[in-house]
């Protein structure tokens, strides 16, 4: 007897029986093809989801490194700005 179940499609129009392994999927076709022979994509796919809260905690302090770099550049900046005298301006001949 026919039955009604839920499944899941990646980017590819890949059908799946669960959320993970969709995600999976997409994950390992954005990494394209690691290593030589059989992609070891697949298996990275799988741990990057699985470490995800670290990772995602990773990217914001990067990012928050980031915003403190540029914060740096730009008073390093300004402070390079000030340190530089004009010069009087001379007619042009």
């Amino acid at each position: 007897m026919a039955h009604t179940g839920t499944g899941f499609f990646d980017r590819k129009g890949h059908f799946f029986k669960t959320a993970r392994d969709a995600t999976v999927s997409d994950l390992a076709a954005l990494l394209g093809q690691i290593g030589e022979g059989e992609s070891l994509a697949p298996g990275i796919a799988y741990m990057l989801l699985e470490r995800r809260a670290e990772i995602e905690r990773l990217f914001a302090e990067h990012d928050a490194m980031l915003e403190e770099e540029a914060a740096m550049k730009a008073a390093r900046g300004t402070e390079a700005r000030d340190n530089i005298a004009k010069l009087p301006s001379r007619p042009a001949h």
